[in-house]
């Protein structure tokens, strides 16, 4: 259908390959930035949609003069990467991709828990050097986990961990039916055997899995990050494993990525890294593409939008 008069201007912030926006066909005016034009064409965008996920370009384009977009979203669960004080304080709605990547990352999480707990890693070394070493491996049944982050990826991952057997807390930002409140997370810490990170960006979560968390947990404890690379002190993890604080982590994300050739974290004893690719699973572009523009047709018809984000809190808002 074509609405009457102009169509709303959307504009792209770039990246390849580019959404899949036919549907849209007049019902928007699509015009495409990169980081260097961003700033010179929020002024004439009605909607834009941050398509390259990994850019900062917002945060510096957006303070500039001339009116916004009164619509942001961003084809991401985390909002971090495009908030600004400018963009917090306006009236500019911002969206999220939430709940695209719950399961796909929930399973990944299992992997992972599966891999360190049957010494995977070490059985494909000891293959490449045709070794045959016989060892034993861990149970994950009747072990404990604690998973920090109470949205809809954290409450997945302890959907899938519970169906492998292992009691699972819930730590969140409040405390509530099912989920526990920060104070309880060194006591949790204490106990488990699995600790996975994923909670939003926030300046409560900044550095949150430091020295001295890491010194709370157990040393058979393993750690793994899915959540933002912010939340952990790599040097500080770098330093548990080394020295045996810990027995294991797997890290998805970094504080800056991608992570450097140079970075001593590729030979960290007993690390896993993988390249954030958590949550990308075959399709995943298009589901991305196809929820933006369910998004968009409500937002064109004037009901609510869904995935709507604290932007004080920097994150969708549990129910």
């Amino acid at each position: 259908m074509t609405i009457p008069g102009p169509a709303p201007t959307l504009l792209v912030l770039d990246a390849e390959p580019r959404p899949r926006l036919g549907r849209l066909t007049g019902r928007a005016r699509i015009e495409y930035a990169d980081e260097s034009t961003l700033a010179g064409r929020l002024p004439y965008a009605d909607v834009l949609l941050v398509w390259d996920f990994t850019s900062h370009a917002v945060r510096s384009a957006w303070p500039g003069d001339g009116p916004r977009p009164g619509w942001v979203h961003t084809a991401s669960a985390g909002v971090d990467h495009l908030m600004c004080p400018e963009l917090a304080a306006s009236d500019t709605v911002v969206t999220n991709a939430r709940g695209i990547f719950d399961e796909p990352i929930a399973e990944y999480v299992a992997a992972l828990v599966l891999a360190m707990a049957k010494d995977l890693p070490r059985t494909l070394e000891f293959q490449r050097e045709r070794a045959w070493r016989h060892r034993e491996s861990q149970r994950v049944a009747g072990g404990r986990a604690v998973v920090v982050g109470s949205g809809p990826i954290g409450r997945a991952i302890v959907r899938v961990l519970k169906a492998l057997g292992i009691t699972t807390a819930l730590v969140g930002r409040t405390p509530r039916t099912g989920v526990h409140g920060p104070d309880d997370l060194d006591r949790l810490l204490a106990r488990a055997d699995w600790v996975v990170a994923a909670a939003p960006l926030t300046e409560d979560t900044r550095g949150m899995f430091d020295a001295r968390r890491f010194g709370v947990m157990q040393p058979s404890a393993r750690f793994i990050n899915i959540g933002r690379g912010q939340l952990v002190v790599e040097e500080a993890l770098a330093e548990a494993l080394d020295k045996r604080w810990i027995s294991g982590a797997a890290l998805d994300v970094f504080e800056s990525e991608p992570l450097a050739a140079g970075s001593p974290l590729w030979q960290v004893p007993g690390l896993i890294v993988s390249p954030h690719m958590s949550g990308d699973t075959i399709g995943w572009r298009d589901e991305l593409g196809a929820q933006f523009v369910e998004l968009y047709e409500r937002w064109l018809a004037g009901s609510p939008l869904t995935n709507v984000v604290d932007k004080q809190r920097g994150y969708v808002p549990g129910h």
